[in-house]
């Protein structure tokens, strides 16, 4: 049978009021306490042991942990959400100083001019790579899910069009699928429940029976959130009475219609994050649908450039991580601070990660457009696919597949693309079924040497 994971906890109730005010008189006690906070909110199973050695004489760790959750409780600026678990209590957060600093940052940038240089190029530049990470989130996202295929695989099947031939495939194109109509029709609409059942069945077609798309789960389907390698619940989610009601309260505040104080929309993406994954409201895909409508409110605000950003890509590097930044929050007196804590992290390392990527094509770009544009007079689309050969020999190409990655409205162009690079010595053709397909040959080399 299995058990429902329980943080460990030390017990406080041994601790009076006088205590907590004898330890606010130790100020090398309340110098530590700040960097329980900083860099990284930590939670009691750290604290124990990381701070050890630095504690003044005669203290303990029970002292200290009890030190800074009254801190965090009385003399920080928490936020309330209308978050709440099934005992009316509210989940909150903690305006920490580097939130409000990323936050900031992210203002700055949110048109995208962290990632895309000006110039006459922008708006293809950018569509270029909402296209990458939209593909990227779409497969890192059913990663996190179970779905078995790597991401070279994923890629190539995305970029072929061609229609999937496992479960695993079919839960990454539904999640590419899902986010291209995000960017493409939802994030000008508000969210209500046909949404959220239109999205849901978008993410899960084929992928889960069908009576269970279209509909919320009941008790009678004993859904949990289970970890089979150690065979723990690490969440029970809400009975279905529940659910019903605070949906609804969910979809109102997506909406920005239950506003009672400012919270800055990319917070707010990761709090509607949260309160999907914490409702966990249909049988399955609800990780998906989450990471979903983070994307569909950032979107919805303007703040495009994150569709760049592939967050699960990173997420899947430290699942635990993220799944225990839910218990954090759900276990640790409903505190959120520990999950948007973490999805900030994540998304700075996604932002990395791509002005790396970007810099990485800049430099690739220059080097090759000296002699493709003077010596072969190529267009960008066909660098780009050049590029994709060179790094991948064993790639391909067709008519079809090169229309849609350059958003072309013609084959005429797309065939006459290849044709060009095929008479250049750069693509051979071979014949498969009614369609061509294109290949690299070693000439390509000559470009990236």
């Amino acid at each position: 049978m299995r058990m429902i994971y329980k943080l460990e906890k030390p017990d406080l109730s041994k601790f009076d009021n006088g205590k907590v005010i004898e330890l606010m008189k130790n100020k090398e006690l309340l110098k530590i306490t700040r960097r329980t906070t900083n860099p990284d909110y930590l939670y009691w199973d750290k604290i124990k042991y990381k701070f050890k050695q630095d504690l003044p004489k005669g203290t303990t760790a029970e002292e200290l942990w009890l030190l800074t959750k009254f801190l965090r409780k009385y003399f920080s600026e928490r936020t309330i959400t209308p978050i709440k678990n099934e005992k009316g209590e509210r989940f909150s957060f903690i305006r920490l100083s580097r939130f409000e600093q990323f936050l900031h940052e992210t203002d700055l940038n949110m048109g995208g001019s962290l990632f895309v240089n000006s110039g006459d190029d922008k708006e293809k530049r950018k569509y270029q790579f909402i296209s990458r990470g939209i593909m990227e989130e779409a497969i890192a996202s059913s990663q996190l899910e179970g779905a078995n295929t790597t991401r070279k695989e994923a890629k190539e099947f995305l970029r072929e069009g061609r229609l999937p031939r496992t479960k695993d495939e079919k839960m990454i194109l539904n999640s590419y699928n899902a986010r291209k109509a995000i960017e493409e029709r939802y994030k000008d609409e508000k969210l209500n429940l046909q949404t959220l059942f239109e999205l849901h069945g978008i993410l899960t077609i084929g992928t889960i029976n069908d009576e269970e798309i279209g509909r919320f789960r009941t008790d009678k389907d004993n859904v949990v959130v289970a970890n089979d390698k150690d065979d723990m619940v690490y969440h029970v989610p809400p009975k279905e009475k529940f659910v019903k009601k605070e949906i609804k309260e969910l979809i109102k505040f997506a909406n920005d219609e239950t506003e009672t104080q400012f919270v800055h929309p990319v917070t707010k993406a990761i709090l509607i994050h949260f309160w999907l994954g914490y409702l966990h409201p249909f049988t399955d895909g609800n990780g998906r649908l989450a990471r979903a409508l983070f994307y569909w409110y950032l979107s919805k605000k303007n703040y495009w450039a994150f569709a760049y950003l592939p967050i699960s890509k990173v997420i899947k590097n430290s699942p635990t991580q993220y799944g225990m930044a839910y218990v954090l929050a759900e276990q640790d007196d409903c505190d959120l601070t520990y999950f948007i804590d973490y999805n900030i992290d994540k998304m700075q390392s996604a932002m990395k990660d791509f002005e790396a990527y970007v810099e990485k094509k800049r430099r690739e770009n220059l080097e090759i457009s000296k002699i493709s544009k003077s010596k072969y007079d190529l267009n960008d689309r066909q660098l780009q696919l050049l590029q994709y050969l060179n790094g991948n020999k064993y790639g391909k190409t067709s008519v079809s597949v090169y229309k849609n990655i350059n958003n072309l409205k013609s084959r005429v162009t797309a065939t006459s693309d290849l044709k060009k690079l095929k008479g250049q010595g750069f693509l051979y053709s071979k014949k498969k079924g009614k369609e061509v397909l294109y290949f690299a040959t070693d000439k390509i080399d000559e470009l990236f040497e």
